[in-house]
């Protein structure tokens, strides 16, 4: 008897719309993700790398102990490096998505303001469409 009560209150919980909208944000920021992270990588990284000297940013380490090779070619010890690329890539990321979601608000907020603007406008035109409808009314029982 209990369990049905718990699978009925977590019905109620994932169908409310709350829910539903969290979960269609995520996946809609999870492929947002995936294409700032391809613009990034594969338009911004390139004219970065480009404009200072060819260098693939992404692959920027600082090598703090380089890898031991034995008389094979084989490595015995793998270097141990620093991903500085990796975490410029990543920060440049960020500032793209933060200035595109900074953009997206924005833009959501002046839309605000235009639909406050029109609904004050609307209600200082005059009477609404059933009080004009009540004054008619009025004025045909006077007739």
């Amino acid at each position: 008897m209990k369990k049905n009560g718990f699978l009925k209150e977590f019905k109620e919980f994932a169908m409310r719309g709350n829910v539903i909208d969290m979960a269609i944000g995520v996946v809609i920021a999870t492929a947002f993700g995936k294409i700032t992270t391809s613009l990034v990588n594969d338009i911004f990284m390139p004219i970065i790398g480009y404009l200072i000297g060819g260098i693939d940013l992404s692959q920027f380490n600082i090598v703090l102990k380089p890898a031991v090779v034995d008389a094979a070619g084989e490595v015995t010890s793998a270097a141990v490096v620093i991903g500085v690329g990796t975490l410029l890539v990543t920060i440049i990321n960020f500032i793209i998505i933060a200035f595109i979601v900074f953009m997206l608000i924005k833009g959501m907020n002046a839309m605000k303001r235009k639909e406050e603007v029109v609904e004050e406008v609307v209600e200082e035109k005059g009477p609404t469409t059933e009080e004009l409808l009540t004054e008619i009314l009025a004025t045909l029982k006077d007739k």
